[in-house]
């Protein structure tokens, strides 16, 4: 035999039902301190700075990597003799 019951509540209504604590005033004042401390750190960093910081280490890389490919252009194509 199997029962099914559809209980129709709001998220609210099933944490008090649960005897969950209301962390909504706890979850907004935590969001407001990451946006302040965001946004301070985007107002004083340029825009190379942040750049640097959110981009992971490999493609901090991909400079030096772009520079060698060039150069190895470069040298095959000074190398070449025309007829």
């Amino acid at each position: 035999m199997k029962i099914t019951f559809d209980v129709d509540c709001t998220p609210e209504e099933a944490r008090q039902f649960l005897g969950l604590p209301d962390v909504s005033e706890l979850q907004k004042e935590a969001m407001e301190e990451v946006r302040k401390r965001m946004m301070e750190t985007i107002q004083s960093s340029d825009p190379e700075t942040l750049m640097k910081t959110w981009m992971p280490a490999s493609m901090q890389g991909f400079d030096q990597m772009q520079k060698m490919f060039w150069s190895q252009f470069s040298k095959d194509s000074s190398s070449k003799t025309t007829k």
